[in-house]
This record gives C-alpha cells, structure tokens and sequence, in this order.
C-alpha cells in the first residue's frame, strides 16, 4: 500500500476507527448531543441513577423494575474487597497516587481471578459487575488508609453514589451531595472512543484478559489532557482565589501561550458540551447550601476565556467545583472519574470482544530511507 499520498490525521482526528452501539456523539447546528444506547444523557442524568445507567451500557436497554432492584443488590454484595487487596492497600506507599495505586489493585484483581482468560458474554459481564462494585471501595480505603483513619465498610442501604462519600467521609451524605454525585456518575459513565476506551479497546481487539484492558484505561486517564484536567482545574481555582482576578489570570496565561484547563473539546469544536450545562446546575445548587466561591470563581473564569478564546468549558471545568464542595480531596477527581468511566469502559471492552479485529493503525514513515550501512572501523 502506497502510505506517501495518504493525508495523516494527527491525533487520529475524526478518524472513525470503529462501529459501536454504546454511545451516540454529534455536532447539530449550534449543539452537541451525547447519548447513552439511544438515551439522552440530559435525561439520564435528570431522571435515571448510576445504577440504571451502569445496567443500560452493560445490557444495552433500561433495565424492568425487578432487573435493576436485581443488578444494584448485586453491585452491592461485589462491593467488599478480598483481604489480600485491602493488604495491598495498607502496603503502598501513602504519598502513592491514588491512580496508581487504582491500577495496580485492578492488576491483583487479575491475579486472583481463576477464569482470567475467560471472555464469553455470561463471564465477561460478571468480571464488569465486580470491577464496577469495587472502584469505589479501592479508592475510599485507600484515601481512608493513608489518611490514618478506619475503614469505613460498605453499607448495604445506601445506593452507589451515596455509598461511596459514605466509605470516603465516613458520615452518610446529605441528600443534596448523594445526587450530585450520582448525576456526577452518570455523566462520566461513558463518552464513545475518548482516549481511555480507546486504549482499553486496543488492548481487547488483542484479546488480553479484561484486568489488562482496565489497566490500559486507567493509565490513559491520568494524563492532565484527559482526565486529569479535573484535577488541574482546582488547582486553577486555587491559585485564582478570588472572582475578581479571573480575566487577569485567564489574559496573563494565554499572552504566555499556555493552556486554560477546563475549556475546548476535540469533537464538541464550537458548541457546548451536553454534559456541561448539567454539571454547571449542579455546580450551582451546591454553591448555594456548600462553599460559592469555587462557582463563582468558575463563573468568571468561563466569562474571560469566551471573551479571548470563544471557547466553552468541558466536562472537566463544572466537575471541579462539584467535587470541592463534596470535600472530595483534590487527587481523587481522576479515580472519580474511573468510578464512572468504568462502566463504560467494560461496556466496551465487552463489545470489542465479541465483534473483534485487531486494531492495528499504519504510521507514515517521515525519517531517512534506504541508508547504507557503515562498519563501525570507518565512521568518524
């Protein structure tokens, strides 16, 4: 094949790379849309539970009454972590990333898994079920273990969102932080071929185990330009302080050529982001009853940067304050973001697997061609 006259698209930039029937993303006129199995995420996100999306993405259609009362008490009953993770967890150095020390539990999950290589649709969608119940918990006793305090188990009343600021706080939450992190849940839960499901689908399309295909995609959203933008944001809003000095902020940054995290979006180019205008909400409700400044600093910030770059927040942006106002700590933002994303990602994997093709990309050679070999003894 003749590669020279073919156009590279660097970043693989509108490169459809495969078909999917998990999520839907287009650019309509002035609006984007994303949508979960043919569902709005608005909608979702208004009137569904992380559970039932959690449940849409794996099956592929809103789960009966009975089904989704059957599938969240099962989540519930996979919460709890074997002891030789929680050793794990107690062993890793405290100052560990909180994503590291994430993957590296999913890759001991793998060594205690006796059907590792199983990948039939009934054994896969039973490692997925496992895998979604336990982030949570690896995450919570983590921060809970380095932070000196006692585990806080798992409780059985509380829904999956809940739950998880439960195990984290160690008090339930009010009822106002237990739906924003739900709606925060759904809203991550999938987002088609981003760049941690596609890691994870490159690494399926080889048929590893789903364990390795988890840990594929849980490296690639920890870099700052995916899912650790969340994290840079707070940081932003720390460093900022106050509402006052946004524009200041925002122009001296940009007169430097740096990036404002937060803002632009490779498929959402000139048109929102659905799923900003819900965190922005929600972001809002939580300023009103928890701490404003972190929305109305947020506020100016999006303010300045329209006025010298047109260009909107991301999911990443809204993200931030909502999970400040949580009392979520600062390095948790990412594996937060895993709490959802791995609904999706395993909705994925599990697709990969069953309609499968190696993914296997060609690179344009730009280097020196046909050079002759020079004996060692003759060159200067």
């Amino acid at each position: 094949m003749e590669l020279k006259s073919k156009k590279v698209k660097e970043g693989l930039q509108d490169i459809i790379a495969c078909k999917t029937g998990i999520c839907r993303i287009e650019v309509e006129e002035d609006r984007g849309i994303l949508e979960y199995r043919g569902y709005a995420v608005e909608e979702l996100a208004e009137r569904s539970t992380f559970e039932e999306v959690a449940y849409l993405l794996l099956f592929g259609e809103l789960p009966t009454k009975s089904e989704l009362e059957a599938f969240s008490e099962e989540l519930k009953e996979l919460r709890e972590l074997p002891p030789q993770i929680i050793g794990l967890l107690t062993n890793l150095s405290p100052f560990s990333h909180p994503m590291v020390v994430l993957r590296t539990a999913v890759s001991y999950l793998g060594t205690m898994d006796k059907h590792i290589h199983y990948r039939s649709h009934d054994v896969s969608i039973a490692k997925a079920k496992s895998l979604i119940a336990k982030f949570p918990t690896i995450i919570a006793y983590f921060h809970r273990i380095r932070s000196g305090q006692k585990l806080i188990h798992p409780n059985d009343e509380l829904g999956h969102a809940a739950n998880f600021l439960y195990m984290l706080k160690g008090e339930e939450p009010e009822k106002i932080e237990a739906r924003a992190m739900d709606v925060d849940l759904i809203l991550h839960a999938d987002h088609e071929l981003n760049a941690s499901t596609f890691a994870a689908r490159i690494a399926a399309s080889t048929l590893a185990d789903i364990y390795a295909c988890v840990v594929a995609a849980t490296g690639t959203l920890m870099g700052p330009l995916h899912g650790g933008a969340s994290q840079k944001v707070i940081e932003m809003l720390r460093e900022i302080a106050v509402p006052w000095r946004a524009e200041e902020y925002v122009k001296m940054k940009l007169e430097r050529g740096e990036r404002i995290m937060g803002f632009g979006h490779r498929v959402y180019r000139g048109v929102i982001d659905p799923r900003t205008l819900v965190l922005k909400r929600l972001a809002e409700k939580l300023a009103r009853v928890k701490e404003p400044k972190w929305y109305q600093i947020s506020l100016a910030v999006e303010d300045a940067v329209y006025k010298y770059k047109k260009l909107y927040p991301n999911v990443d942006f809204y993200s931030a304050s909502v999970y400040a106002n949580l009392g979520i700590p600062d390095d948790l933002f990412i594996p937060v973001f895993a709490i959802s994303r791995i609904s999706g990602w395993t909705a994925h994997i599990i697709e990969q697997y069953e309609n499968n093709r190696l993914i296997r990309p060609r690179a344009l050679y730009v280097g020196e061609a046909c050079r002759k070999y020079i004996p060692l003894e003759e060159r200067e």
